[in-house]
């Protein structure tokens, strides 16, 4: 969630599901896209034509991640914590065919809906599960995935039982030595959501990264921030010359920035853990 959105979009269906109402919107520029919104969040963008096309600006920096996580055309074992409408996972089968993907969503409803007006392909290989995202993942066998993305929202905000340091342990050790971690958090001024997630990171793998828009960073604007933790070194210059390179040019922040940007920001446990703020009620300008 959390991104800016063209405005010319017609809304074609809403329908119930288990955790609110979903809409699909057609994009106008695409005859074959769909933005998903759930309460009049925009969730996912997905193009059946092209699933190699990320349209929100979040979405195209977790792209990026899966694009380093292994020389290109490589299959990946992906783990997706949060379903929508499997947007990024899309991405993986188109560009690394053959890549074995489990998805987790908790919204039951949801899932037959996407499944029933968003298709995937048949040998997409994704395989999606109905569940809590932290259940499924503490079943999760050890070393299992290259990649594991974080991306859980329930009414505009992360819950809390997903923003601690217990759980990206979980994360890390379902992930292989060389995988990579990648959450998605949103987060306004002052950032202090933020800034506890770097250090939840930085509590559990010994390397990091951040990406965000300057904007977002210097809290004048809510949005996005992209967080990536490994054992082993981020391929830092890589990911900044494609993130610069994107419409919305972002920001990469690791080293000694990093832990300037957490400083004074303890790690965030199961005691202590509280879910992401609430986005401003005017993010998404006005309903359809």
């Amino acid at each position: 969630m959390a991104h800016r959105q063209r405005t010319r979009r017609t809304a074609v269906e809403r329908e119930t599901v288990d955790f609110g109402v979903a809409e699909l919107l057609q994009d106008p520029d695409r005859p074959r896209a769909w933005t998903l919104l759930i309460d009049g969040t925009p969730q996912s963008h997905v193009d059946l034509d092209d699933p190699g096309h990320l349209e929100f600006e979040y979405v195209r920096r977790l792209g990026h991640v899966v694009d380093l996580a292994a020389p290109p055309g490589r299959p990946l074992r992906v783990l997706h914590l949060g379903g929508g409408a499997l947007t990024l996972a899309r991405y993986v089968a188109a560009t690394r065919p053959r890549s074995g993907q489990q998805v987790v969503e908790i919204d039951a409803a949801l899932v037959d809906l996407v499944r029933r007006r968003l298709p995937l392909e048949r040998t997409s290989r994704i395989r999606v599960r109905t569940g809590d995202a932290r259940q499924v993942l503490s079943r999760a066998p050890e070393e299992a995935f290259d990649l594991l993305v974080a991306d859980v929202f329930a009414a505009g905000r992360t819950p809390a039982h997903l923003t601690s340091v217990e759980f990206v342990t979980a994360a890390a050790r379902a992930l292989r030595p060389d995988g990579l971690y990648a959450a998605n958090v949103a987060d306004g001024a002052p950032l202090a959501f933020a800034r506890g997630q770097v250090a939840t990171v930085l509590a559990v793998f010994p390397y990091a990264c951040l990406i965000a828009e300057p904007a977002v960073l210097r809290g004048r604007r809510f949005g996005n921030v992209v967080l990536v933790g490994a054992r082993r070194e981020l391929p830092i210059a890589v990911l900044t010359r494609l993130t610069a390179s994107d419409p919305f040019s972002a920001r990469v922040v690791h080293g000694e920035e990093l832990t300037r940007f957490a400083a004074g920001a303890a790690p965030v446990t199961d005691a202590d853990a509280q879910a992401s703020p609430e986005p401003p009620p005017d993010l998404f300008g006005p309903r359809t």
